[in-house]
């Protein structure tokens, strides 16, 4: 427990985790893991959360049974103690397996950005080019169709580790097999597209995703998988792989990004993209909506994020949840080479 403490609360160089760990040590074991967990015909989370629970729940049973029977507080305080052993003994596999990338060099340090603060009107042409490559993109990429096995998707994969080269220099990330879970009503339920089991490395998605939305997810989950622990990040090189790739997965990207910046400008901005907006885009959007609605519960939901939040925060990410909506900064920020190339600081 006491190395625990010291692991979340040390003050580590962000250049030493980065060289270390990120670049180092990290992307091999990724490699080995995704590799042997994309073969697996269910998700390794699943298993870890059963065995997890019921063994919570057996050692629980047991001790406040003990605890009657002898009519003494001990056995819960021996069970309280070992719990928090093991809590402790997970979370610095956590930080081995992959939650040091948390404490990697960020990418604002790492890339050229205009230091000038962002403007209103470069979100909004931002937000106008988004929606003018919806429309321009709808009729091929809904002809065209999007594959189910976005990890065996060529010009998808080619994408994604074209751009995890381009920003670090190190091998690029096995692509994770999106799978389903037992966690899929709670994904449902609170809106959560996807996720990376950090213990095994391995992306879990939301089952009622509908096709446009899974390339971007896909994108966004492998940047995890590289390494990108902080959300605007995985944003960023997500929605930088999608435009790169196919047609289809250029469709979903810039649906994404239309929908970051629609959710963060005012209303009269949001106004004049959505009556910019072809009818086939609308209607997909739309569809988004209901399917955020159907299955959603509020006050889950609520609880949800504002737990995230939290989890964001104690991973030394500042702003919590709102580093999603980061990425419009960052975007609007970086200086690209022609072909959306982002440049890369120089070494010192």
């Amino acid at each position: 427990m006491l190395a625990a403490i010291v692991a979340a609360i040390a003050p580590v160089s962000p250049g030493v985790v980065e060289e270390w760990f990120s670049l180092g040590i990290y992307p091999s074991v990724q490699q080995v893991t995704t590799d042997v967990t994309n073969v697996l015909p269910f998700a390794l989370l699943d298993v870890l959360l059963v065995l997890a629970v019921s063994t919570l729940v057996l050692v629980v049973a047991r001790s406040v049974r003990a605890a009657l029977r002898k009519r003494t507080v001990r056995p819960l305080g021996r069970t309280a103690f070992g719990i928090a052993s093991v809590a402790a003994v997970a979370y610095l596999v956590f930080l081995a397996f992959w939650g040091l990338n948390y404490r990697r060099v960020p990418l604002d340090g790492r890339l050229v950005l205009d230091q000038r603060p962002v403007q209103t009107e470069a979100v909004a042409t931002l937000g106008l080019e988004a929606v003018r490559q919806l429309n321009t993109l709808y009729a091929d990429a809904h002809r065209i169709g999007w594959p189910d096995a976005e990890w065996r998707n060529g010009s998808l994969t080619h994408a994604a580790a074209t751009v995890q080269t381009e920003l670090t220099g190190a091998k690029p990330a096995v692509p994770g097999h999106l799978k389903r879970s037992i966690l899929g009503p709670y994904f449902r339920w609170t809106g959560v597209d996807g996720m990376v089991n950090p213990f095994g490395l391995e992306v879990i998605e939301n089952p009622d995703l509908l096709p446009f939305e899974r390339p971007f997810v896909a994108a966004h989950e492998w940047a995890h998988l590289a390494g990108f622990a902080d959300e605007s990040e995985a944003n960023f090189v997500g929605f930088l792989t999608c435009i790169r790739a196919s047609v289809p997965a250029q469709y979903s990207g810039w649906l994404y990004l239309y929908w970051q910046i629609a959710g963060e400008t005012d209303g009269g901005v949001r106004a004049t993209l959505w009556e910019s907006m072809a009818a086939g885009p609308r209607a997909d959007v739309q569809a988004i909506i209901a399917r955020l609605r159907r299955g959603e519960l509020p006050r889950l939901r609520l609880v949800s994020w504002l737990v995230y939040d939290r989890y964001l925060k104690a991973n030394r990410v500042e702003s919590g949840v709102r580093s999603y909506g980061e990425v419009v900064n960052l975007l609007v920020r970086a200086r690209f080479e022609p072909g959306w190339v982002p440049i890369r600081k120089r070494e010192p």
